[in-house]
């Protein structure tokens, strides 16, 4: 708000009338405007040396008004709205200078600009704006392989965002690995989706610790053990050796054993103890360390404890270590009410321990309803207190019930329970370690419960009946996780969610990449009322350049950006698109490769698009080591201001 308030002001005194905000819709956007402004793929003769009266005349409808942009001011970068204003008077308003701006006049036609630079102000005037621009695009077709060759010998000339270049630079899928290893030293951003061994190889073993925990901290690169391991061997810090052991073994890597024995020397050691791979022949040295927050540690392997191990630890010393061990220990024998009555906190006997019947009894009737709740979960509940829970007067209480593994579908039915479709849900992890078992997925797909149904759906492979029926299922939710997660989804639903989902951070791209999603057939939606379906009409292989011609002027942007990416789109197209009113059309087609040169160029210079255009595949390699090693130039001279 204290922006508009500004650039209202600054408008104000320019001797101009601020109407209202507006959005660029189908008009021509105001980034566009900048780029042209810029001289970035600007029409021919865009450039005379002043904006004299005559021009904001022919700027301005009827009652004085138009649209304009101030370089300070944008609301939000490439999606920048204009700003309607009137002009009253008949000479040229004070807008000029310092620090710049667009205006479009409201039938789209005339285009003035001033923007400063290097090399002092340049100036922009339009008129039949359109037509202008449909000359430029079509000039793009002919560009020759010597004109391409002389653009890019050129570049990158004097670098205009050069830290924008390095951002981008790594997600170019035409970069090596050898620009990306020589990358790491400038901008280790790109390994967040890097999935290349070679590069994953030379981050784990670089130098530099920020580049070494980039690689920790993400979940998109896969390490191998390996890597996993000589990650955690190269990092000095104890603790963080022990958290990002802790990952690797969380997403799924198996640690060498003698590992362990290196994180369980040293001031980490009460934190390494807590390790779930940790290998049993540590446990008896763990059980009698001089530490009793490694010895309470210890008691989270009970099960792998001797006899005379665990009656030490229960007669530990530290409150905090026996307490762990009675937890531990609880898990197999009642807990009397005596020692329930004792705990520091016992939330975690209620959701975990088993209990003496007669404190069971009395626990499942407790006046507060939270561990009522608690008591819901509990694995170790008597099936005679499970069935009066089930009955249970708190929706909460009954609700946790609901979702025991040892109910069978028809008690689980006969529970009420609040379920809310509309929140995020996450697989149950019972649910899950039966993925694998057909009979028991068969049984649960048919569950009265939508929950448990979904996390059915997100198994990798189901039996061909489970997949029938769970594509049928009213939960949408529940043909949604199917799409995503099951490589056995039938290509009729993958086809139905795809007319109201497009994919997600955690599965991007499904259900349109998923390996049974229609590949033929396809062109028969070039038509289609929906613009969702429309854009599907391009993967069909019998689609051709018309097509994406067609659908590049389609009216709904969602299926102009679907033209946007297609490496069939005509220079001429890609250009056009450059001036599209939505922000996402213009950042998809910045990334196309046919791109005329001389365009792609002047968008490696902008600073709307440089990050963006830095990914264009197009960019020869020669030249992208280039911008690399000016990149880097820019970097070193920033680290050292």
């Amino acid at each position: 708000m204290q922006r508009r308030e500004k650039l209202h002001d600054l408008l104000t005194r320019a001797g101009l009338t601020v109407i209202e905000e507006v959005r660029p819709g189908s008009l021509f956007p105001p980034e566009a405007g900048w780029r042209i402004a810029r001289g970035i793929a600007a029409p021919d003769g865009a450039a005379p040396q002043e904006l004299d009266a005559a021009w904001w005349r022919r700027l301005c409808d009827a009652d004085g008004e138009f649209l304009v942009a101030v370089h300070r001011h944008r609301i939000g970068g490439n999606d920048a709205w204009w700003t309607r204003v009137r002009h009253a008077g008949s000479g040229v308003p004070e807008l000029t200078g310092d620090p710049g701006f667009v205006a479009l006049s409201p039938d789209g036609q005339v285009l003035l600009a001033a923007v400063p630079g290097a090399d002092g102000t340049r100036v922009t005037a339009l008129g039949r704006l359109p037509e202008r621009l449909e000359e430029a695009a079509a000039a793009a077709e002919h560009e020759t392989e010597a004109e391409r060759a002389e653009v890019w010998a050129a570049v990158p000339g004097r670098p205009a965002w050069p830290l924008h270049w390095t951002e981008g630079l790594g997600f170019n899928p035409a970069a090596t690995d050898e620009l990306l290893i020589r990358l790491l030293d400038v901008d280790e951003g790109f390994l967040h989706g890097c999935d290349r061994p070679a590069v994953l190889d030379a981050a784990v073993a670089h130098p530099d610790p920020r580049v070494r925990s980039t690689l920790a901290d993400t979940f998109r690169p896969k390490l191998t053990p390996d890597q996993w391991t000589h990650l955690i061997r190269a990092e000095p810090s104890p603790a963080r050796r022990v958290l990002w052991a802790e990952r690797a073994r969380a997403r799924g890597a198996a640690l060498p054993e003698d590992l362990y024995d290196d994180l369980l020397t040293g001031p980490s050691r009460a934190q390494a103890a807590q390790l779930p791979g940790l290998p049993a022949r540590h446990l008896p040295g763990l059980a009698s360390d001089a530490d009793p927050r490694v010895r309470a540690a210890a008691c989270a392997r009970w099960e792998d404890l001797a006899t005379a191990l665990r009656e030490r630890l229960l007669a530990d010393a530290d409150n905090t270590v026996r307490t762990a061990a009675l937890l531990a220990h609880h898990t197999a024998a009642p807990m009397p009410r005596e020692v329930f009555a004792a705990l520091p906190d016992p939330q975690q006997a209620l959701e975990q321990c088993r209990l003496a019947p007669e404190l069971e009894a009395e626990l499942v009737r407790d006046a507060d309803a939270n561990v009522r709740r608690a008591l819901a979960a509990n694995p170790a509940l008597s099936p005679h207190n499970v069935a009066v829970l089930a009955q249970d007067p708190h929706d909460d209480v009954r609700s946790e019930v609901a979702l025991r593994p040892d109910l069978t579908e028809t008690q689980r039915a006969a529970v009420r329970h609040n379920f809310d479709p509309t929140l995020m849900s996450h697989t149950l992890p019972w649910v899950e370690d039966l993925h694998n078992d057909t009979d028991a997925m068969r049984r649960l797909a048919a569950s009265s419960h939508p929950l448990i149904r979904r996390s059915v759906a997100r198994a990798p492979h189901l039996p061909p009946d489970v997949t029938a029926r769970l594509a049928q299922d009213e939960d949408r939710a529940v043909r949604l996780f199917l799409a995503e997660s099951c490589e056995d989804a039938p290509a009729d639903m993958l086809l139905e969610v795809w007319r109201w989902w497009d994919g997600s951070f955690s599965h991007p791209g499904r259900p349109r990449n998923h390996p049974n999603f229609p590949r033929t057939g396809l062109l028969r939606y070039a038509t289609d009322p929906s613009g969702r379906m429309r854009r599907l009409a391009l993967d069909d292989p019998q689609s051709t350049p018309a097509h994406v011609a067609r659908l590049a002027r389609d009216p709904e942007a969602e299926v102009r950006r679907r033209a946007a990416e297609d490496p069939r789109l005509s220079p001429a197209d890609a250009v056009r698109l450059l001036n599209d009113p939505e922000a996402h059309v213009r950042d998809t087609v910045v990334r196309n490769p046919r791109l005329p040169a001389r365009v792609l160029a002047g968008l490696l210079h902008d600073r709307d698009t440089a990050n963006t255009a830095i990914t264009n595949p197009a960019i020869p390699l020669p030249v992208l080591h280039r911008i690399l090693t000016a990149a880097a130039a820019a970097a070193t001279a920033a680290a050292t201001r």
